[in-house]
């Protein structure tokens, strides 16, 4: 299994001893429930200022892995760090953890309960009143803050919990599926309030399901499934790995159903035609087949997979590798 692994620091603080120390260590980690590992010898870090994605099927153990984290249940085996020592309630006010299970009070407005929150963490209830009502304001919220969570619209609720978990500006953040069930224009500002935080120096990790924003907004990825890692390293070391040499083309007289002899499959992606060439075959075979064919090529990249396919290919690999076991 390919596994590609980054040694430099993602857009991180100016502190190059703050780059260099991980805000999460995870070494051998092992958690069973039953007679079920959950997670199985897992290992990887979460370094600042940097999005580290957090990817895996249903049931992988991401989940488990985020609460160890917190120190919501504890490993069986191996060892946890958060900020150079044991995780625990000592870190509370250095972290916002978002659940993919979502609360707020339902009968409290959502600024009550915000300042409430990030009294919780620290702050004094004048700096958490004014944090709370700047940031609803900027997520679109400003006229709804006086509601009560009940009164609110899914896509406002789920904006309000971001808000509360970023309020007191934590070093590390855990989200679990930020952005599931809210619109594109929802979803993209949220999208830029994690990277704030992510700029400003804090560590990221978020469980998505969703490959696009996985590409787009992470500097790495973990990729688990069973409990076990499968891939772990920056996105574009990940692609290069996993390059099959697939070429796109656009242009007149290029079509996805026509027979070319090098190619093994074809698909129309975004007005261009994905290749995917045949064992041996190279992009030049193609080339020269499309002009053959008399084809007017107005494109012609040699093309890296995406997540998605990455994700299928290495999950479904690896299961196949199982049942042989």
């Amino acid at each position: 299994m390919a596994d590609a692994r980054e040694t430099t620091g993602a857009n991180g603080p100016s502190s190059r001893a703050d780059t260099l120390t991980p805000a999460v260590v995870v070494e051998g980690v092992w958690k069973r429930f039953g007679q079920t590992d959950v997670v199985q010898d897992l290992s990887f870090e979460v370094r600042r200022g940097e999005v580290l994605g957090f990817l895996g099927p249903n049931g992988a153990g991401k989940t488990t892995t985020m609460r160890m984290i917190l120190d919501i249940i504890r490993p069986d085996r191996g060892a946890i760090t958060v900020f150079g020592g044991p995780p625990g309630i000592a870190h509370q006010s250095r972290v916002g953890y978002l659940p993919e299970e979502r609360g707020l009070y339902r009968d409290v407005p959502i600024l009550e309960t915000l300042t409430y929150f990030g009294a919780l963490r620290g702050l004094s209830t004048r700096d958490a009143r004014d944090r709370a009502t700047r940031l609803l304001t900027e997520v679109g919220l400003g006229e709804a803050m006086r509601k009560k969570a009940a009164e609110l619209s899914r896509g406002m609720h789920q904006k309000a919990q971001v808000v509360a978990t970023v309020l007191h500006e934590p070093d590390l953040l855990i989200v679990d599926e930020p952005f599931q069930g809210l619109d594109p224009v929802n979803a993209q500002m949220l999208r830029g309030v994690l990277l704030a935080q992510r700029d400003r120096g804090a560590a990221v990790v978020m469980s998505t399901h969703d490959m696009t924003d996985a590409q787009k907004l992470c500097d790495r990825i973990l990729l688990i499934d069973r409990g076990r890692r499968l891939l772990y390293g920056r996105v574009p070391a990940i692609q290069r790995a996993f390059s099959d040499g697939a070429v796109e083309v656009r242009g007149a007289g290029i079509s996805a159903t026509g027979r070319y002899r090098c190619i093994s499959e074809a698909a129309e992606v975004g007005g261009s035609v994905r290749f995917l060439l045949r064992e041996g075959a190279s992009p030049r075979e193609l080339f020269r087949e499309l002009a053959d064919e008399g084809a007017a090529v107005e494109r012609f990249e040699v093309s890296t997979p995406t997540l998605d396919e990455i994700f299928i290919r290495t999950v479904a690999g690896d299961r196949r590798a199982e049942e042989v076991r």
